[in-house]
């Protein structure tokens, strides 16, 4: 069965960055849109960033716009989450999984979640003030 690997998580003061990584043994991740996703303690999932096949077109939740920056590599089949500017509020597992429905990033919502597949279990982000 095909699961996503996340990694790159870790502790960080704020205003500090990390990076994570999102990689899938024996699925192309180039040919998907690729999302990743957050939940904190109490909180919903939410939609951070997306990344579209082909062109690259990103999209990003309104929190993280100017601080992360989703990209790909693909000689390495390897999404990733740039995180700059860490905030506490930044604190949660991060999660990546892909979009099986259509190639190209369109919405965040919530309600774009059940088009999204192969999520794996996530890596911690925490944020210390």
């Amino acid at each position: 069965q095909v699961q996503f690997v996340e990694s790159g998580g870790g502790l960080v003061q704020s205003g500090g960055s990390l990076r994570l990584s999102c990689a899938a043994p024996g699925f192309s991740l180039d040919y998907y849109a690729i999302g990743w996703f957050r939940q904190a303690p109490g909180k919903e999932r939410e939609g951070v960033s997306c990344i579209s096949h082909g062109d690259g077109y990103a999209i990003n939740a309104d929190s993280v716009k100017g601080r992360f920056t989703i990209s790909r590599d693909n000689a390495k089949n390897t999404v990733f989450l740039q995180m700059n500017d860490l905030k506490p509020e930044d604190t949660a597992v991060y999660y990546c999984a892909a979009n099986l429905m259509r190639s190209r990033c369109t919405s965040l919502h919530e309600s774009s979640f059940h088009e999204y597949a192969y999520w794996g279990q996530g890596t911690q982000v925490t944020v210390s003030s």
